[in-house]
């Protein structure tokens, strides 16, 4: 019988925890992981700027602890299952014979946050000293938005003591040797637009009903949607991140059959590229709303308005030494904008560069879907990826 490496034992642990909304087992993750810190000797410190959802941050000292350091995030929550579609239970963390691992998390983004720590445990006992501090975060809630977790430690003291320079985050798999690098992402515009207008009895023709303002809006937006489609299948070298998405998600209103209401109400999932300037691109929005003939309030569900970007140029030392890093295992990188939203963007709003980044080559993007896996072999060489990417940041 083959013995099963540590580093995919501890995996497989921490994927059988239930971290999953609605109600996470944040504990049981901080347990564990703590456990680690303990086992490397790494200082540890959690914090919690909301009650019931703890911040973790391991510390590896530098010999220079006074230069900016390196972050190293991931997040401990997963989204819901659809457990009737799983092959396996997908909080079992079963392994095939080929070494595929199924569960829930283990691409979003579990595997990443335990190749951080192992990558940390191999350079230890390699006996390596990094001039720069390493800290390996762990948060929760960014499924969800991250509001009560990354979004409020920006602001923190217990952040601002950790004097991050650079950090590392979340990417995507690929199926071959290229993988994606995000040095940016869209912006989260979710938002409901609330039509009103003149009500009456279902038999009359009404002017200036709520129906007709939806009706403009809807075309007006599915139109732009289309725009931005045609632009997006015309050029197959184009990510999606470089393209705004726009879906029609919500609509609410009426009281009875025979009555023409005053209000209805319609929503839209936007997510905004770098390529639209945000500002610009909502008053776009509120002279469509002015044209549909007025009346309309915009409710923002979701915005996230900062669009700064992570310097990949050749010339930036960071990503110079991150591209060190992935070369020494004769990999390639594609800077991309990322189609969703990680808490990279808190990060980059307090003027923190981060490489959203995930190595796991040779395997189909599964983050959300049902029976997402990795197999062993490619999450043990993450590992190894790690530890040069480490050590070339830090020597920065």
């Amino acid at each position: 019988m083959t013995t099963e490496d540590p580093a995919v034992t501890l995996l497989r642990d921490y994927l059988r925890i239930k971290s999953v909304h609605p109600n996470p087992d944040y504990d049981s993750c901080v347990t564990l992981l703590k456990g680690q810190a303990e086992t490397i000797g790494l200082d540890y410190q959690v914090t919690e700027l909301v009650k019931g959802k703890p911040i973790l941050i391991m510390s590896w000292m530098g010999y220079e602890p006074h230069l900016p350091t390196i972050l190293l995030n991931s997040h401990m929550d997963v989204v819901p299952v659809s457990e009737e579609c799983w092959k396996y239970g997908p909080f079992e963390a079963v392994k095939e014979p080929n070494g595929d691992i199924f569960a829930r998390g283990i691409q979003d983004m579990k595997s990443v946050g335990i190749q951080y720590i192992e990558a940390v445990r191999g350079l230890k006992e390699q006996g390596k000293r990094l001039k720069r501090t390493i800290h390996i975060c762990f948060v929760p809630d960014e499924e969800l938005g991250g509001i009560d977790g990354m979004g409020k430690y920006v602001s923190s003291p217990d952040f601002k003591k950790l004097n991050v320079g650079m950090a590392l985050d979340e990417g995507l798999g690929t199926l071959d040797e290229e993988i994606p690098v995000y040095f940016t992402e869209r912006n989260p515009f979710v938002v409901k637009f609330h039509c009103s207008g003149n009500p009456g009895h279902g038999s009359l023709f009404i002017e200036n009903t709520a129906a007709a303002k939806v009706q403009y809006m809807i075309n007006k937006m599915l139109k732009f949607r289309q725009e931005q489609k045609k632009l997006f299948d015309e050029d197959p070298k184009k990510a999606l991140g470089n393209v705004t998405t726009v879906n029609m998600t919500f609509m609410s209103g009426g009281l009875q059959m025979n009555v023409v209401p005053n209000e209805l109400c319609i929503g839209f999932d936007i997510r905004v590229s770098p390529t639209h300037n945000i500002v610009e691109f909502q008053k776009m929005l509120e002279n469509w709303m002015e044209e549909a003939g007025g009346g309309i309030r915009m409710e923002f569900v979701y915005k996230f308005l900062n669009q700064s970007v992570t310097s990949v140029s050749p010339d930036d030392p960071w990503y110079q030494a991150f591209q060190l890093g992935v070369q020494a295992h004769k990999l390639k990188v594609t800077p991309q904008v990322l189609c969703a939203v990680t808490d990279s963007r808190y990060l980059r709003e307090v003027d923190i560069p981060v490489l959203g980044f995930s190595p796991m080559i040779h395997t189909p993007v599964l983050a959300h879907d049902h029976d997402e896996f990795l197999n062993e072999s490619i999450f043990l060489r993450g590992i190894e990826i790690y530890k040069d990417i480490i050590t070339e940041l830090a020597s920065v």
